[in-house]
């Protein structure tokens, strides 16, 4: 995102942003007026503050030189009059200044806030001073830093959904169509076809589910004693016919794995996500390599494939949703839902590969959840 020109709150106020309707005023009424008001209300305290701050230390000087009479029989002499008086400027003009240095840092924080509640998550605010107010605006700009990167990905994942739901539904529209024209006859194989774009428009439904329950954190996980060699094992095993007829050894190695407290279901779920995208880029005799070794604290999991490799630009970039490559059939969302699952079991999953040798994909569970 560009930077727009900053002023002295840490932002061009005048900048219309992309997203403001062109219909509307920029800024709005209220946010021109909302410092203002804070101005004029900080500044009738600091006015109230600054009299009953003058009053008291006019009291104080005069119940010293009444007590100064009273010990020593007789006025205190001009040099200690003077010296109360400057003490009384001293002390007014430091709470003055403390006042100014609190009041410019404040209304950059109410005109910030207003421009959030308005949708401009790419506002920052100054960090200046105390060390109070510094520390809240270091803390509100990385607040709404994370909100703009959270309606950043909002954004993206809008207009990804809305393009991988539009392949199946086009799909769907044209067949119906052909069928109502009667330029396809209306056999089972039609149907059959139709049947399936509604599963694929069901798997990408669930998929989406499931991540967005995995990153929200409401991902609901039934542990229980899992034997998670045996789990690879039968993984590796359901892919074998699958395997076998695209030209694909699979190869097992299991013997430390042991068991460990995880949800069985999810754990298959992301093994199987992860060796199924191994599978669609190990060409013919070609070979992925399932391993599973274990510590006393954790279980690892290992699926390395002999493919044409990960690009170094997509490597950083293979666990976010919808990332693929350009010939890929699926959604892109296989190794996002496996770090999901791995992340809501308290574990790590990496991904490490070089062109033309292969990917190999690698998480770690904890024995104990």
């Amino acid at each position: 995102m560009s930077q727009r020109p900053r002023g002295r709150g840490g932002w061009d106020r005048t900048a219309r942003p992309p997203w403001w309707p062109e219909s509307e005023p920029f800024p709005p009424a209220r946010w021109r007026h909302g410092r203002a008001r804070f101005r004029r209300r900080f500044a009738v305290f600091a006015l109230v503050a600054f009299l009953v701050a003058a009053l008291v230390m006019a009291l104080l000087v005069a119940t010293l030189v009444q007590a100064f009479a009273a010990v020593f029989g007789g006025p205190p002499h001009p040099v200690v009059i003077a010296l109360a008086a400057l003490f009384v400027l001293f002390a007014l003009t430091a709470g003055t200044r403390s006042a100014r240095r609190i009041a410019g840092p404040l209304g950059d924080l109410v005109d910030a806030a207003e421009r959030i509640e308005s949708g401009d998550y790419s506002v920052r605010v100054r960090v200046r001073g105390p060390r109070s107010l510094r520390a809240f605006a270091s803390a509100f700009n990385s607040m709404s830093a994370r909100l703009e990167r959270s309606e950043t990905e909002r954004r993206r994942l809008l207009a990804d959904v809305t393009h991988e739901l539009r392949t199946p539904l086009t799909v769907m529209q044209g067949n119906i169509e052909a069928l109502i024209d009667g330029v396809h006859p209306a056999d089972a194989a039609r149907f059959e076809a139709l049947l399936e774009e509604t599963r694929v428009l069901s798997r990408l439904i669930d998929d989406l589910r499931t991540v967005s329950l995995a990153e929200a954190g409401a991902l609901a996980l039934h542990r229980e004693a899992t034997d998670l060699g045996a789990l690879v094992r039968d993984t590796a095993a359901s892919f074998e016919a699958q395997a076998t007829s695209a030209g694909v050894r699979l190869q097992v190695e299991t013997d430390a794995a042991g068991s460990a407290s995880v949800d069985p279901i999810r754990v298959r779920e992301m093994l199987t996500n992860v060796v199924a995208n191994a599978l669609r880029y190990t060409p013919p005799d070609g070979t992925i390599s399932l391993r599973a070794t274990g510590d006393a604290a954790n279980v690892t999991v290992s699926v390395k494939d002999t493919g044409p490799g990960i690009a170094a630009d997509v490597l950083p970039h293979v666990f976010e949703r919808f990332t693929r490559s350009a010939e890929s059939p699926g959604a892109g969302l296989g190794l996002a839902i496996a770090k999901s699952l791995v992340t809501a079991h308290g574990g790590t999953i990496e991904a490490t590969s070089a062109s033309g040798k292969g990917t190999e994909i690698v998480f770690t569970l904890p024995r104990r959840g």
